[in-house]
């Protein structure tokens, strides 16, 4: 088996990956470590946290199995610490993984001009107008019109992307086996001349939203990656038809994710 390996940019992250891979060595492995993109990995070991997963995810793609350790302070997609390396190199030599799908966001970006671009993401996109000022968005779902948005911006996120900035904004946590995008919004202006729903809304499978834009640049966030867009003149999102492939050593609940999270002290 091939393993890859994404690391959190710091000396501690570096000393765990050098042990993880002189224990392997030590157990007589015969797992190959690839670097770069050229050789494709069966697995991509994440060490870091969770923005350091994200980076793995986009830079090998939906193909190989990822598996978290975290050296950070918040590590909801990791199963794994430093301290439990023993552990973790006895299960990956002598144990079958269970394989867990997490969903993705499918975004398609088409602009004025009649240029289109498709991106996805694991967690989410968010919208907001590059100058910081109000954000305006027209927003239809299925080709139906829900409201015009006026505000700080939107969010459309994954079940997994459900507790990151979608729970900041109190949307709703989805569980990953709900094939669904949630639409929330992020501080939405509500007065007698402007109202939107302003609730999250879940959207399922085959259910899309789009976005009118109104503001010529915006600023377009997917997952780790942003950057102003000049142009731009709908966003429509939808349920990705890829899925992340997780490999799971150890049961660990998404609840038990979430209450370690965020309950946990």
């Amino acid at each position: 088996m091939k393993i890859a390996t994404v690391l959190r940019n710091d000396d501690y992250t570096r000393e765990v990956e050098h042990l993880l891979k002189e224990k392997l060595r030590e157990a007589g492995s015969s797992y190959t470590f690839v670097n770069g993109t050229k050789t494709k990995p069966d697995m991509v070991l994440s060490i870091g946290g969770d923005g350091t997963l994200l980076e793995a995810v986009h830079q090998y793609g939906m193909e190989p199995a990822y598996v978290g350790i975290h050296t950070g302070h918040l590590g909801f997609y990791a199963d794994w610490r430093p301290e439990e390396l023993d552990e973790f190199v006895d299960r990956l030599l002598h144990a079958e993984p269970a394989i867990v799908e997490y969903p993705t966001v499918q975004c398609r970006i088409d602009t004025a001009d009649g240029r289109t671009y498709d991106k996805w993401a694991l967690n989410e996109l968010v919208l907001r107008n590059a100058s910081l000022s109000t954000l305006v968005a027209c927003v239809y779902i299925n080709g139906d019109e829900l409201e015009t948005f006026r505000g700080d911006g939107l969010i459309v996120s994954s079940p997994s992307g459900s507790t990151a900035y979608n729970k900041a904004v109190d949307g709703a946590i989805v569980h990953p086996s709900i094939e669904a995008i949630q639409l929330s919004e992020i501080a939405s202006i509500n007065n007698q001349a402007y109202r939107t729903i302003n609730s999250s809304l879940v959207l399922p499978k085959h259910h899309e939203v789009e976005l009118i834009v109104m503001n010529p640049e915006i600023m377009i966030g997917l997952d780790r990656e942003q950057g102003v867009w000049r142009g731009v003149r709908s966003i429509t999102c939808r349920v990705g038809q890829g899925k992340v492939k997780f490999a799971r050593y150890k049961r660990l609940t998404f609840w038990s994710r979430v209450r370690n999270s965020f309950i946990k002290g």
